[in-house]
């Protein structure tokens, strides 16, 4: 009879090893999957300060008191400055950022504003919305700014709506700034 040295791993203890790498990834993957979507949904209120910040910057040096109504409109360079919002948001009217979609236009009583100082026209209010792309996937709340610079957000449509003006608190839609 031979003498068996091998050496090595018996089936039974390879298929042991993979049983336990697999409970310990079903138990990763959720809280993984959660992370990002509080990382998607915090990109997309920063995005909604960043609006915030480019509308009143916009409104005290170009726009002459009226506000843009488009993320275009905050993210062309006039003359020779800075754009007013980051090319992430300011190529696209309805631009996409971290699993969520945005929206810019007229607020709630916007009338025409005067023109800016290329003489394009201008809005008196504007209101901008981000909302995930896939509700619960790439986030679970959708959020709402306007000329008051508050953030609002809607807990009770699973991100799949926004807050709508005007702006009042319940306990599925609240300010969260």
């Amino acid at each position: 009879m031979k003498d068996r040295n091998d050496q090595g791993f018996t089936l039974i203890e390879l298929l042991i090893v993979v049983a336990i790498i697999s409970i310990i990834a079903a138990i990763a993957v959720p809280g993984l999957l959660r992370a990002r979507m509080t990382g998607n949904e915090t990109s997309a209120i920063a995005s909604l300060r960043a609006t915030s910040s480019a509308e009143v910057s916009f409104s005290a040096s170009w726009g002459n008191g009226g506000y843009a109504d488009s993320y275009t409109k905050l993210g062309s360079t006039p003359n020779t400055t800075n754009p007013f919002i980051s090319q992430d948001l300011g190529r696209s009217d309805t631009p996409i950022k971290s699993g969520y979609g945005f929206t810019l236009g007229p607020g709630d009583g916007s009338a025409a504003g005067p023109t800016d100082g290329a003489g394009n026209a201008t809005i008196s209010a504007w209101y901008a919305t981000a909302v995930p792309q896939t509700p619960n996937t790439t986030g679970t709340r959708a959020f709402a700014v306007n000329t008051s610079n508050t953030i609002w957000q809607d807990t009770a449509s699973n991100g799949a709506a926004a807050p709508t003006e005007p702006f009042t608190a319940s306990t599925t839609v609240t300010p969260i700034q």
